[in-house]
């Protein structure tokens, strides 16, 4: 599939900017019950059982809060809370690990909360653990999020040895106001040095995330961050659209309404950051995710290959997905499991029983038939029909004749274009993907729970 070009227009993405999911997976996690049990579970782990696996494993501590944040953390500045965790951790993988034997680990991240909380004696512990109680390939993809104001150069070095590949960076914004808003002040050098560092020990790549919507930025200053983002050549970098929710979040109260960005500004940095990142040769994959074109999302993406799950946007799809730690998710054969999200109930389950699942998911013929139109759409911006067809006993306008009525519209404006029998997503189109997707997702439909969603922009 040949890298398009986007398309901007201000009309359509101002009329189509309302609340939906980001489709990290379908249905999305509204839809989890606590209906599902550990039979359930088990059940998922022998539905595909010669898939290699794909290890998530949640480190929920952070040394400071970041008043931005929407994720499952937990600010402490104590290390001792980790050993405990790491105790916890160790009894839920040795009880975990035997149901995936003879399974091989293709991929490990480390996500959180800020994985680099935990000193080096604690990093060796559990990539340990992670080796004894599973077979890890040797090629493995071991990626880890990284906080660049708690961490030290050593740290690099130490992630290496132990097979970390892949390096995932928080920075969210270079200027220091804006810093100092969201409580996230970090040191520029320090930033560089590490990304240095990283690319000299060998990591594979290196990747960015930045944020758009915070208070006192405007398309000026986010300018200035780009600039510095390109002195930095990451080869991925994540542009997160910051989500204002106070209800949700307590840590948002902190931040004064007054001093976000507009929509219209919100807009105006977006789209000078997709002109200003593809103008400097990247390749725009889709919702906030770009890449190098040499980069493995981009090579896949142009083969037609993508695939998306709860980590976003990856290059093996063909795998399960287990996720160990508080509130991590499994995508298991056509299974979503999640853990605990409290840290209590997460220690109590994994002490009493020897795992904390706590909601998840059997898909039915439905949702897995919708599932994968929603990811064919999302990763590779085209739809055959033939090929579903290929996949599920069905005629394809027939089975999907109200979703096609619902896209009509957006037919119309010119974001999608039906040829023959497929549908392909146009340059205007792909800033609005979750649009269209929205046209097959039968849960919206019946629910229409938009208020539940970020803006799609």
């Amino acid at each position: 599939m040949s890298s398009q070009q986007i398309d901007w227009d201000q009309h359509l993405i101002e009329k189509y900017n309302y609340a939906g999911p980001r489709y990290t997976s379908y249905p999305t996690a509204l839809e989890f019950s606590e209906n599902f049990g550990e039979a359930d579970f088990q059940h998922a782990v022998q539905r595909y059982p010669d898939r290699p696996l794909s290890l998530y494993v949640h480190i929920p501590f952070c040394h400071r809060l970041c008043y931005f944040c929407g994720c499952n953390k937990i600010v402490t500045r104590q290390l001792h809370k980790a050993d405990r965790y790491l105790d916890v951790l160790e009894q839920e993988i040795r009880q975990r690990a035997p149901l995936f034997a003879g399974r091989c680990v293709t991929q490990l991240h480390w996500g959180g909360g800020t994985p680099t909380f935990l000193n080096q004696q604690q990093v060796s512990r559990l990539v340990a653990l992670l080796r004894d109680h599973f077979t890890i390939a040797d090629d493995v993809e071991m990626s880890i999020e990284v906080d660049p104001r708690e961490i030290e150069l050593e740290m690099i070095d130490h992630l290496r040895a132990e097979g970390f590949n892949r390096l995932s960076m928080g920075v969210q914004d270079f200027n220091k106001a804006v810093q100092e808003r969201v409580n996230r002040v970090q040191d520029e050098e320090t930033i560089f040095a590490l990304v240095q560092r990283a690319r000299e020990r060998g990591f594979r790549s290196v990747s960015l995330d930045l944020i758009y919507g915070l208070p006192l930025q405007t398309p000026e200053s986010f300018a200035f961050t780009l600039q510095r983002v390109n002195a930095l050549n990451p080869d991925r970098l994540s542009v997160f659209n910051y989500a204002h929710m106070p209800t949700l979040f307590a840590a948002q109260r902190k931040i004064k309404d007054d001093e976000l960005p507009g929509a219209a500004q919100k807009l105006q940095i977006l789209q000078e950051t997709i002109a200003t990142l593809t103008g400097e040769g990247y390749q725009f994959i889709g919702m906030d995710h770009f890449a190098r074109p040499d980069d493995e999302l981009a090579v896949a993406q142009r083969a037609g290959e993508l695939h998306r799950n709860f980590q976003g946007y990856t290059t093996q799809g063909e795998t399960d997905l287990l996720g160990l730690g508080v509130s991590a998710i499994s995508m298991l054969g056509d299974s979503y499991a999640q853990n605990h999200k409290e840290l209590k109930a997460y220690y109590a389950d994994v002490e009493q029983r020897g795992n904390a699942l706590w909601r998840g998911l059997t898909l039915s013929d439905d949702d897995c038939l919708r599932r994968d139109v929603i990811k064919a759409l999302i990763c590779n911006f085209a739809l055959d029909f033939a090929a579903i067809e290929a996949q599920y006993p069905i005629d394809f306008e027939r089975y999907f004749s109200e979703d096609l009525a619902l896209l009509a519209p957006l037919v119309a404006d010119g974001l999608v274009e039906q040829r023959g029998r497929s549908l392909h997503v146009t340059g205007v189109g792909r800033l609005l993907i979750r649009n269209i997707c929205m046209c097959f997702d039968v849960y919206m439909r019946q629910k229409m729970r938009m208020q539940q969603f970020s803006r799609v922009i």
